[in-house]
């Protein structure tokens, strides 16, 4: 690049050049530099991401399904994922991470205008702004396809996708602002390192009340509802499993160690759910279930998830444990005696889990781990406990109003349920018109 001296100082000759050195060096430092290796692990943590939904949790949650449902169910995931992009690209983005008030964000980055290729976002000064929004978007398209796990197997495919449109802008959106935008939860304080509220409890209480307002499967509680395939579902989990190496230790948003002792966390907690749910179900019920493994490890990958820049390994350990085994709790004694039909257990995983792993993020974060941001962290440190409770109180207020006026909105215009002939004979051949042989 070329540089035009005012004439002045072209007078001054090298006098002048070595006065004017330190005031282009201040230039050059103030335009934030690009960091190749940090840049490389946020695209490879994106895809990581995206993977987790397709077709990680596709087949997580297809495999749980009965047989006639499974391609109506994979498809939630899929059709997610694509409504979801082109909404984050027109309105979502703006609305969750760029300024605004404390409540919504601004409308700067409507159908992403603006955006260059050496532009970087407050939150990530060391990526292209396009890797960090991509990133985002994966975190924002999962979130509502965890919901679709309370309502498989009878929700009309229209409803769902008006559902989880309007749910998008209206629930995910304000809540990623409030927490990670610049919004009021975390101008609290409020620690979530990688979505245990704003993912996690957004996505189950959600969940909890599309299942009480939609109703039980016919059947429900008098015929056998088991998975069709549960080979799908570990796999589903397996992926799920390393796609939240992306999901946690990438919102480091750098290649550092912040990433490294997160994914480190992320691994010990959720081999800790897995064996604490298997060993509360052999002891309980006599055996140790394929499905009560993996429920448990999702479990445990849920709960860290808030955690996971914050806490050492010996807290994770705890969270996992505490998890897998409020999480069994919840997706067999409290399904129960509420009475509910949350079909794979969103609410009992993601809900429980998420709200857990939320409380004890403020009895094990550890103020050397968070970083100087954080100062004042100790373990189990009462007063941000205290933040935590209400930070989680306020979303899940906030989701399950909301949610249960855009159901009875969409339940008003469309309808919400599919037919009983329809949902006896099958969500596939009669949503979608294929089947699986």
């Amino acid at each position: 690049m070329k540089l035009k001296l005012n004439p002045l100082l072209m007078g001054l000759g090298a006098a002048g050049t070595l006065l004017l050195l330190p005031a282009l060096a201040l230039a050059a430092d103030e335009k934030p530099k690009l960091d190749t290796g940090d840049t490389a692990w946020m695209l490879t943590s994106t895809a990581l991401v995206l993977m987790m939904t397709i077709p990680g949790l596709a087949l997580f949650y297809g495999g749980m399904v009965r047989k006639k449902n499974v391609l109506a169910t994979v498809m939630q995931s899929f059709a997610v994922t694509c409504l979801v992009t082109v909404l984050w690209l027109i309105v979502g983005y703006s609305l969750a991470f760029t300024p605004g008030s404390t409540i919504i964000g601004g409308l700067s980055r409507v159908f992403l205008r603006g955006l260059t290729l050496d532009g970087v976002h407050e939150l990530a000064k060391t990526i292209p702004e396009t890797v960090f929004l991509t990133f985002q978007l994966t975190f924002a398209i999962i979130t509502p396809a965890l919901i679709a796990g309370a309502f498989a197997e009878r929700m009309k495919f229209s409803a769902m996708m008006w559902f989880m449109a309007l749910w998008s802008l209206i629930v995910y959106a304000p809540i990623a602002h409030w927490v990670w935008g610049g919004g009021f939860l975390g101008d609290w304080g409020v620690l979530d390192f990688a979505g245990g509220t704003v993912v996690h409890i957004n996505a189950g209480v959600a969940g909890l009340v599309c299942a009480l307002v939609i109703g039980k499967r016919k059947g429900f509680g008098t015929e056998n509802l088991a998975p069709y395939n549960l080979v799908y579902s570990v796999i589903g989990a397996s992926l799920l499993w390393v796609g939240w190496f992306g999901f946690n230790a990438g919102s480091a948003v750098g290649a550092n160690g912040n990433a490294g002792m997160a994914m480190a966390v992320t691994q010990f907690a959720t081999a800790a759910a897995a064996l604490a749910w298997m060993f509360a179900e052999w002891a309980t019920r006599g055996k140790p279930s394929v499905l009560g493994i993996i429920s448990g490890a999702v479990a445990g990958l849920v709960a860290i998830t808030p955690a996971s820049g914050y806490v050492a390994p010996m807290g994770a350990l705890v969270i996992g444990i505490v998890a897998g085994l409020v999480c069994f709790w919840g997706a067999t004694a409290l399904k129960k005696a509420m009475g509910y039909d949350d079909s794979l257990d969103a609410f009992g995983v993601h809900g429980i889990g998420g709200f857990a792993g939320a409380i004890l993020t403020g009895v094990f974060a550890v103020e050397a781990i968070a970083g100087e941001g954080k100062k004042g962290l100790i373990d189990g440190n009462p007063g941000q406990v205290l933040t935590q409770l209400w930070g989680a109180l306020v979303c899940i207020a906030w989701c399950a109003i909301a949610t249960f006026i855009i159901l009875k909105i969409v339940d008003a215009l469309i309808g919400l349920r599919v037919t009983t002939e329809e949902e006896i004979e099958g969500l596939d051949i009669n949503l979608h018109g294929e089947t699986v042989h």
